[in-house]
This record gives structure tokens, sequence and C-alpha cells, in this order.
């Protein structure tokens, strides 16, 4: 059988997802249940212990398949971009609510009633899906995927099902100055492919999650010469993605600075070379 990407696909010693029966061969196959994420965010790791890599993070509101529970860790797989890892039970629940807005900010608090002065009960982060079943003066209340949960969020963070910002490129902008984090995916801590999932989630268009996956499927790919690139360009490296503020400048969370920042595309291609051993721009993908 042709190797899957584990990634992707929910598959592993001992257990596989029932919808990869015939394409994987394991003792067992699982349905899986669904559940939905309950905190602002939570870590997926890539082994059940604290102590594991991060390869992603799941988002307040995010639907999951859940294929196993043991110790306190489930093995999941996320139902937006198929991101399969371990992430802690507690941050899950099964009372699933179907969200009709997403927050459009970069974080914004979740409240135990309608109040500015009440104490926050979690910070919820850009494109983070939410069940909104009420207002009140300048707040929506909203519902979480657990047994009398939710709380109160500001409505001018929250943006309706639908309703898009179409300009990915100020959207990343927003990000300028968050910490890089290996695995992030929120204004907190995020690497260079999570923040491009980010700012087109927030478009509107589906986006993979690791930068591999997305130089192949993200756009149309166009030349990648020197002085070729338009703004907004996606441009991907070996193991890094930048956005394109026009023919020389570039936009990425990034290792080097540990933050989002903008600067020359020079710059970024000539560490890339000398980390990669000369392999440069690998694709360029146009929206």
């Amino acid at each position: 059988m042709s190797q899957l990407d584990p990634r992707l696909h929910a598959y592993r010693a001992d257990l596989a997802a029932e919808s990869l029966r015939g394409q994987v061969s394991a003792p067992r196959y699982a349905a899986g249940s669904p559940a939905q994420v309950v905190r602002g965010v939570a870590d997926v790791r890539r082994q059940p212990t604290a102590a594991a890599l991060m390869d992603t993070q799941l988002l307040c509101g995010e639907a999951v398949t859940v294929y196993d529970e043991a110790d306190g860790w489930a093995w999941v797989q996320n139902a937006a971009d198929g991101y399969v890892g371990y992430v802690e039970s507690a941050a899950l629940g099964q009372e699933i609510q179907t969200p009709t807005h997403s927050v459009a900010v970069l974080r914004t608090f979740l409240y135990p009633e309608p109040s500015i002065k009440s104490p926050p009960l979690d910070c919820l982060s850009m494109s983070s899906p939410v069940a909104v079943v009420g207002t009140k003066d300048r707040f929506s209340e909203v519902r979480l995927a657990a047994a009398g949960a939710g709380g109160w969020i500001y409505t001018a963070h929250l943006a309706a099902n639908g309703e898009v910002a179409t300009d990915h490129v100020a959207t990343a902008r927003q990000f300028l100055g968050a910490p890089y984090l290996w695995g992030g995916k929120n204004s907190l801590g995020l690497d260079c492919s999570a923040l491009i999932q980010i700012a087109l989630a927030r478009a509107g268009i589906p986006c993979p999650r690791d930068s591999y996956m997305q130089e192949t499927s993200v756009g149309s790919e166009v030349p990648s010469g020197a002085g070729q690139q338009q703004i907004g360009d996606l441009i991907y490296f070996p193991g890094h993605v930048a956005i394109a503020m026009d023919k020389t400048m570039v936009l990425s969370p990034n290792a080097h600075a540990m933050l989002v920042t903008i600067e020359p595309l020079a710059d970024l291609l000539g560490r890339v070379n000398e980390e990669s051993g000369g392999r440069g721009i690998t694709a360029v993908r146009r929206l």
C-alpha cells in the first residue's frame, strides 16, 4: 500500500481511521466521534505527552474527530485542515455547537457576563469559530461544546459566517511584531504557515496547515524569478513561506528575528540558500 502522510491521515501502528480501511493496514479501525475545542488554544502534540513536539494548535470552536483517548490525551483529526495529533482531552467538549461567527480581530476576551469589568474566562484568537446565541448591549453570547459553558464576546470583534476580509495581506500585517512559535497558530505565537492559513481563513479561502502542503495546493503557481513577485504572492522555500509585499520586500514569522517581520526578500533568500544548500525559492503561488 502507498505511504500516506500521517499528518493528514489518522493511522498509527495500533489503530487507524475506519475511512482508511483498505488503504493502510492496522490491527483495529475506529470510526471516531465528534468533539469541539472549548479552550482558547489547545496544543496539538506529536505524542501524548506535554513534553512532545507541538506540531500545531487548535482554536476554540474548531471541530475534530476523536479516534482514541487514554491517560488524559485524545488522538484527533482537525475537521477543517485534516491535521492529526494528540491534544489534552480536557480541551475538548462533546456537545457540538454549530458556529455562526468567527473572531475577526487578533484576539478577544470571553467574559462571564456582558461587562468589560468582569474577569475574563479566556482569550479567543483570530478565525476561532463561535456559536452566537444572543446579544445584549454591545456583547454577543456564545456557547461552547461543554455542558453549561459559554460566555460573552464584544460583538464588534466578530464576523458573521460568510463575512470575509478579502485582503489577506492587510490581515497578515496585523500580526507584525507577534512572536515566532514553532507550531503556534495565534497572535501570541505562530509560525510562517500558520500566518498564511489564518490570513486566508479570514478571506474565506481553505488552506492546509504546513508550508509543504500549501505550496502545491493554494492558488496557482506563477514564475518564481527575481522581481516577478506581486503583492500578496505566497513565496515558498524549503520549510518556510513568506508573503510578498512588493517585488523586493516580504512578510513572515521567522526564526531569525523570532518575530513577524517585513524584510528584503534578498536577505531572506540569502539565509535560506545558506541553510538549504542553495535550494532557494521552491514555488510562488498567486491567489
